[in-house]
């Protein structure tokens, strides 16, 4: 049974900081694409960064250059460090694994975790 555990959400003032984990279990996050999502009030799920089993990394423009996604595989955890936080950050964050569709920060992933809060003030 794969389960996926996010922590590290919380509140935090503009241009600050917050690492985020997800710690897997049943399946090596080496072997699949990874990636975080969030989503808003009355807003979409969207995709915010992906990582596949070579590292390789993809990211939406909207935190390009703030967010970075990592893994540890000895703890089969995957991390976002988001930083320079924006008000417009505020959302669930959410961690999903195995991937099915065609881009990677599209929704089509067949394990979700049930999401850590983040909330930026402004």
């Amino acid at each position: 049974q794969v389960q996926l555990v996010e922590s590290g959400g919380g509140s935090v003032q503009a241009g600050g900081s917050l690492k985020l984990s997800c710690a897997a279990s049943g399946l090596r996050i080496s072997n699949y694409f990874m990636a975080w999502f969030r989503q808003a009030p009355g807003k979409e799920r969207e995709g915010v960064v992906s990582i596949n089993g070579l590292m390789r990394t993809t990211s939406a423009d909207s935190v390009k250059g703030r967010f970075t996604i990592s893994r540890d595989d000895s703890k089969n955890t995957l991390y976002l460090q988001m930083n320079s936080l924006k008000p417009e950050d505020t959302a669930m964050y959410y961690c999903a694994a195995l991937f099915t569709g065609t881009h990677p920060l599209s929704p089509d992933y067949q394990y979700w975790g049930q999401g850590t809060q983040v909330t930026v003030s402004s």
